[in-house]
C-alpha cells in the first residue's frame, strides 16, 4: 500500500507546483495591463477604476435670493400639485395619469428589464458552463470470429467555472446595478414630466375657458353698441360708417371665439394621452372652474441640495457609474482567464452495470486561457471604454447644468410674472371702467367720437384676456419650477416609488388619492367684472 501511495502524493505535490506556478505568473502579468498589483488588492482583487461620484458644476446659491418670494426651506415637492393649487380636479387627474399613462408603463417595463439582465450577469459569477448529458448507442464490429453486438450507456454531469480572479464577474455586476438604479431614475424623470405635463395641460385648459367666457362677454357688450349705432342710424343720429364700423368690431371679437375653441379642444385631447385614453370630449368630466390661485412665495431649498436630487441628473450619475465598471470589465480581457473544470460520470455496456463499482469515471483540473496575441484589440476597446466614461462624465456635468439654467428661468418668470399679471389686471379693470363710462354715454345719446367708443372696447377686449393670460402664466411658471425641481419624485402613491406602472391593473383602484387641502374661504367683497371672470369658476363653457 505505501508503494502505491507514495507516487500518488508525489504526483498530487507536483500538480500543486504547476498550479502554484501559474497563479505566480498570473500574479506577475498584472503589471502587464493598466492595474499595479497595489491598486489590484486595494480594489479588492479588482482591475480597473474604483468609481467615486463626482463634483457637478452648481451654482452655491439661487440669483434671486434675496428676493423675499423666494424661500430657502427644504423643498417638498412630493405632491407640490396638491398643496401649491388646492384643485380636487387636478389632484383626480394626476393619480389617473399615475396609473394610466404608457409612457410611465414603458419605463417601468425597463426597470423589468434591468432587473432581468442583472440576473443573468449575477449568474456569471458562479460556474458559466453546466452540462449533464447521456447516451446510449447499439454497437455492431465485424471481424473475423463474426459478427459482435454490444450496448454502451453513457452518463455524465461536467462544470466550468471561471473563476473571477481579475474581477471581471464583479465589475460586471457592480455595471448591472448602476444600470438598475439608472432604470428607476430614468422612471422618475418620466414621472416628474408627466405630472407638470397634466398640471401645464390643465392649466391651459382652465385659461382657455376663462379667455373663452371674457371673449362671449365682450361680444355682447360690443353687439349693444352695434344694435344702439342701428337705431341711431335710421333715426339720422350717425352715418352708416359708423354701423359698418359697428359691425366690424363685433365680427372681429366673435372671431376669437373658434380660434379659442380649437386650442381648447387640443389642450382636451392632449389631456386625454396624458391619461392614456382616446381623446374624447371631457369638459363634462372637469366641470367648472378657474385658473388657479398661486401663492407669491416658495420654498425652493439651495441648488445643491435640490438640483442634484433630480431624477434625470441622479440618472447620469448612474449611467457614469455604470460605465466606470465597464472599464474594469475591459481591463480584464488583458489578463489569463483561469477556469477550472470538472467532469463525473458512469458508463458501461449494460444498463444495470451503470451503478456498480468500477463504473465511473471523472477528471478535474485548472484550464489556463490568455490572449496574448490580441492587445492591440484589447487595448483599443480599454480606451473606448474610458473614452466612453469621460463623454458621459461631461454629460452628467451638463445634465446639473441644465437643471440649473431650468429652475433659475423658472423662477424669474414666476417672480416676473406675478410683477406683469398685477400690472395687466390693474390695466384691465381701468379699461373695463372706461369702456363703462364710454358706453354709458354713448347709449345716453351724448355726442362722442364712434372710433373712441370702438377703440376702447377693442382695447377692453384685449387687455381683459391679456390678464387671464398673464394669470395663467403665472401658474405655468410655478409648474415649471417644480419641473425643473424634480417634483413628484418619489411618487406619493405608492409605498416604493418603482414599477407602479406594469405592477397595477389597468382596472385597479388601489391607488391612494392625496388628501386635498381644505378651500379657502371665498371673499364677500364685490369687485369688477375682470376679477369676477379671472377668480370665479367658467359656467356652460364648451368647444363645439
Amino acid at each position: 500500500m505505501r508503494r502505491t501511495a507514495e507516487p500518488f502524493a508525489l504526483n498530487a505535490a507536483r500538480r500543486y507546483r504547476v498550479c502554484l506556478a501559474w497563479v505566480c505568473a498570473c500574479i506577475a502579468a498584472v503589471g502587464v495591463g493598466c492595474t499595479s498589483p497595489r491598486d489590484w488588492i486595494a480594489n479588492g482583487f479588482k482591475v480597473g477604476p474604483n468609481y467615486r461620484k463626482p463634483c457637478a458644476p452648481v451654482a452655491p446659491d439661487w440669483i434671486d435670493a434675496n428676493d423675499k418670494r423666494v424661500i430657502g426651506d427644504p423643498v417638498n415637492a412630493t405632491a407640490w400639485w396638491a398643496t401649491s393649487f388646492n384643485d380636487p380636479v387636478l389632484n383626480q387627474l394626476v393619480t389617473e395619469a399615475y396609473t394610466q399613462n404608457l409612457t410611465l408603463r414603458q419605463a417601468g417595463a425597463r426597470i423589468a428589464q434591468a432587473r432581468a439582465l442583472r440576473q443573468i450577469v449575477v449568474g456569471n459569477f458562479f460556474p458559466q458552463q453546466q452540462s449533464v448529458s447521456a447516451d446510449y448507442s447499439h454497437n455492431l464490429s465485424t471481424g473475423r470470429g463474426g459478427d459482435r453486438h454490444f450496448s454502451s450507456w453513457r452518463g455524465s454531469f461536467g462544470l466550468a467555472w471561471e473563476i473571477d480572479f481579475w474581477g471581471r464577474y464583479r465589475r460586471a455586476i457592480e455595471s448591472a446595478d448602476a444600470d438598475l438604479d439608472a432604470a428607476m431614475y430614468e422612471y422618475g424623470d418620466v414621472v416628474v414630466t408627466l405630472v407638470a405635463d397634466v398640471a401645464a395641460t390643465y392649466i391651459d385648459i382652465r385659461t382657455l375657458q376663462t379667455r373663452l367666457e371674457l371673449i362671449k362677454l365682450n361680444v355682447e357688450n360690443q353687439r349693444q353698441t352695434y344694435e344702439v349705432t342701428e337705431v341711431r342710424f335710421r333715426l339720422g343720429e350717425s352715418s352708416e360708417v359708423d354701423v359698418q364700423q359697428a359691425k366690424s368690431s363685433l365680427v372681429q371679437t366673435e372671431a376669437l371665439v373658434p380660434q379659442v375653441e380649437t386650442a381648447l379642444r387640443q389642450s382636451q385631447n392632449l389631456l386625454c394621452i396624458l391619461l392614456g385614453m382616446p381623446p374624447e370630449d371631457i369638459l363634462g368630466i372637469l366641470g367648472a372652474g378657474s385658473i388657479p390661485d398661486v401663492k407669491p412665495e416658495i420654498a425652493v431649498g439651495i441648488p445643491a441640495a435640490t438640483l442634484l436630487q433630480r431624477p434625470d441628473v441622479r440618472r447620469a450619475e448612474r449611467v457614469l457609474a455604470s460605465q466606470s465598471a465597464l472599464i474594469g470589465v475591459a481591463e480584464s480581457d488583458l489578463y489569463p482567464h483561469i477556469s477550472l473544470v470538472g467532469t463525473v460520470g458512469r458508463s458501461a455496456n449494460q444498463f444495470e452495470d451503470l451503478f456498480r463499482g468500477g463504473s465511473g469515471f471523472g477528471s478535474v483540473g485548472p484550464t489556463f486561457n490568455w490572449d496574448i496575441l490580441n492587445y492591440g484589440r484589447l487595448a483599443g476597446n480599454i480606451e473606448f471604454q474610458d473614452a466612453r466614461f469621460q463623454e458621459l462624465l461631461a454629460a452628467y456635468r451638463q445634465t446639473a447644468l441644465t437643471a440649473n439654467l431650468e429652475a433659475e428661468n423658472a423662477i424669474v418668470q414666476f417672480l416676473k410674472n406675478q410683477e406683469r399679471f398685477e400690472l395687466q389686471l390693474e390695466a384691465a379693470k381701468a379699461a373695463d371702467k372706461t369702456n363703462e363710462l364710454i358706453t354709458l354715454q354713448f347709449t345716453e345719446g351724448e355726442p362722442i367720437d364712434f372710433n373712441r367708443v370702438f377703440s376702447v372696447q377693442n382695447t377692453k377686449t384685449q387687455q381683459e384676456l391679456a390678464a387671464a393670460g398673464t394669470k395663467g402664466d403665472v401658474a405655468q411658471s410655478l409648474v415649471a419650477i417644480y419641473r425643473a425641481l424634480g417634483g413628484g419624485w418619489p411618487s406619493p402613491y405608492l409605498r416604493t416609488p418603482i414599477m407602479a406602472s406594469i405592477e397595477q391593473d389597468d382596472d385597479s383602484d388601489s391607488v391612494e388619492e392625496i388628501e386635498t387641502p381644505p378651500a379657502e374661504e371665498e371673499s364677500a367683497e364685490d369687485e369688477p367684472a375682470i376679477d369676477q371672470v379671472l377668480e370665479n369658476p367658467v359656467e356652460e363653457t364648451t368647444g363645439d
